[in-house]
């Protein structure tokens, strides 16, 4: 009798076009409840994760408001998020900040933003690509709703702001380059290693900005109004969406220690290519063994 091969089946490449549109969805839904209560801010209920750590229900109806979003059209997908955790699961995991920024948030300060991130694990095949070596951020969104600003990008296509194609800076030197940094607030276990990155990056530098929200910081060097960033003790879901956003409109994104594929670890270097070299080599001789 005629033998037949055995036949194999692979999943299917991931859909970015839906995923995009199911993050930009979800990211809209989430902002609309923290411009809610925008303007009643006294009355929000406020606690106290750790020190300088603060949640309220503005952050927690956000985020079960884009859980439930992401779920209902990607339940193969796993969920990582700031208030509920999660793990990492199936061919790609969902990484979601519904407030970055808590603290200019319930400040009045108009400047924090939703991130939403999709994170192919290895072996994950993308659209017209082969399975990916390794962890690798595919789908980015963050949305500023204060002024409107929604940056997207999907791997391998580009990055834009409201629509629009947007690249870092073409800046060459550090002499000439306007960095945005994060100090220390919650974890100050690393200050000793900062603090001298901080006082040579005000010596070299045009000007150091210190704003407030991760997410924000990394779009705001992919469309070229900074020119590099660092900052170390953040978590993945401030730099999951930011760090593709980055990468797509021509710029680079570390783990500072150069161990991980994105910086999940929350210690990060980013820029335009020549400022992230320079600034590795500025945040360098004061890092320690990780």
């Amino acid at each position: 009798m005629p033998t037949t091969e055995p036949t194999t089946t692979q999943a299917p490449p991931l859909d970015l076009a839906a995923a995009i549109d199911t993050a930009v969805s979800a990211a809209h839904t989430g902002a609309a409840i923290l411009q809610s209560y925008a303007h009643n801010r006294a009355d929000l209920v406020i606690d106290h994760k750790a020190r300088n750590d603060l949640v309220s229900q503005a952050d927690r109806e956000a985020e079960t408001a884009i859980i439930e979003s992401l779920q209902a059209r990607t339940p193969e997908f796993g969920i990582v998020a700031e208030e509920t955790g999660g793990a990492a699961q199936g061919p790609a995991t969902w990484y979601i900040d519904p407030l970055d920024g808590t603290t200019n948030f319930l400040h009045g300060i108009p400047h924090y933003a939703v991130s939403i991130a999709l994170v192919a694990h290895a072996g994950t095949r993308v659209s017209g690509g082969g399975p990916l070596s390794e962890d690798t951020p595919v789908i980015g969104v963050v949305y500023d709703p204060c002024r409107e600003e929604l940056f997207t990008a999907v791997h391998g296509i580009g990055a834009w702001l409201n629509g629009r194609r947007i690249s870092c800076s073409r800046t060459q030197s550090l002499s000439d380059a306007v960095l945005a940094t994060g100090f220390p607030f919650r974890d100050f276990s690393f200050a000793s290693q900062y603090m001298p990155m901080l006082q040579d990056a005000i010596c070299t530098a045009r000007g150091v900005r210190r704003m407030g929200a991760a997410a924000l910081d990394l779009v705001w060097t992919a469309c070229g109004r900074y020119d590099g960033y660092w900052e170390m003790g953040l978590a993945p879901w401030d730099v999951a969406a930011g760090t593709l956003i980055l990468r797509e409109a021509g710029g680079v994104c570390h783990d500072m220690h150069r161990q991980d594929p994105w910086p999940v670890g929350g210690r990060v270097v980013a820029g335009n290519p020549a400022i992230v070299d320079a600034l590795h080599e500025l945040v360098s001789p004061h890092l320690q063994a990780f």
